[in-house]
């Protein structure tokens, strides 16, 4: 069988990881302690398997200069910012609303990474993701109709999505020089160290009351967040980042079916419509991004 090149691999890990963080609004549904306490747990304790990995790596960072510095902070407020808003909105509206909201980060990203770095943006690029992102709200459905209890988590979870831009952002800078794991270990420590004091004036429950809620915790650190952002970490050093946000779109899909089976929340025959139309909208990107990689083999490295 013939070895995935470098941009496959890419590919495959940002798909894999995209379903494994579908897997989050699932712990974070189920966990006995407040959002932004399992924001928190879920870098707590990820942060030792990345550190020591990170140092089993051996690697030498070729800089250590002000801006990647400043990059890395960035990267960990950014995600501290993006992770409590969105366990906010999990808890008051549907996983599916959600996550999908809290991934419209491509509208973000996109226009912030031609201004910025100059990666083009094409028609076809562009119809690729209104299709993803009108495949996303078929897979919603009705919960579109958002009544009052359920809109604050609906707004928590689309300024959670500019959060995640912003991070996405960072890490597809830092990833041209700075490997996955110390990315991930310093963005983590920064969240942890962000987010404990957060959720403890504000009153959250934040150990768990039973060896189940530390199952799950611990699920949450090392599926979704080790596993899963690993991959889209490691993805992001050969894909453009305009692209990296559109493949995340995976994430409402898998969340959907997640919480289908886990939850019983509703998955019907529009849901699986508005899968299909997701994945057709990625396929469309993905072509247009091949086809400016090709035409400009810097794009991306």
């Amino acid at each position: 069988m013939k070895p995935l090149g470098a941009d496959a691999r890419a590919l495959l890990a940002l798909t894999v990881g995209a379903v494994l963080i579908g897997l989050a609004p699932i712990f974070v549904r189920l966990a006995d302690v407040g959002p932004i306490a399992a924001a928190f747990w879920r870098c707590a304790l990820a942060w030792p398997v990345l550190a020591l990995a990170s140092r089993y790596e051996g690697a030498v960072d070729p800089e250590n200069s002000a801006a990647t510095r400043g990059l890395l902070l960035g990267a960990g407020l950014f995600f501290a910012a993006d992770l409590s808003l969105w366990h906010l909105g999990i808890g008051m509206t549907s996983v599916a609303n959600a996550t999908w909201l809290a991934n419209l980060a491509p509208l973000f990203v996109a226009p912030a990474a031609w201004l910025l770095w100059r990666e083009r943006v094409t028609s076809r690029f562009l119809l690729g993701l209104v299709l993803a992102l009108v495949g996303t709200a078929i897979l919603i459905g009705d919960g579109l109709r958002a009544d009052r209890a359920r809109l604050m988590g609906d707004a928590l979870s689309i300024v959670a999505a500019v959060f995640y831009a912003g991070y996405l952002l960072c890490v597809s800078q830092l990833r041209r020089r700075h490997s996955t794991l110390r990315i991930l270990s310093w963005s983590s420590a920064t969240v942890a160290v962000t987010l404990l004091p957060i959720a403890f004036f504000a009153g959250e429950k934040i150990l768990p009351s039973s060896g189940q809620g530390w199952i799950l915790l611990a699920g949450l650190a090392l599926l979704s967040h080790v596993c899963g952002q690993g991959l889209i970490a490691f993805s992001m050093a050969s894909l453009p980042a305009a692209f990296s946000a559109v493949g995340l779109l995976v994430q409402p899909l898998a969340a959907a079916i997640f919480a289908w089976v886990l939850l019983y929340e509703r998955f019907g025959w529009q849901q699986a419509l508005g899968g299909a139309v997701i994945l057709a909208g990625i396929w469309s990107c993905r072509m247009a991004s091949r086809t400016v990689t090709q035409a400009s083999p810097t794009l991306g490295a």
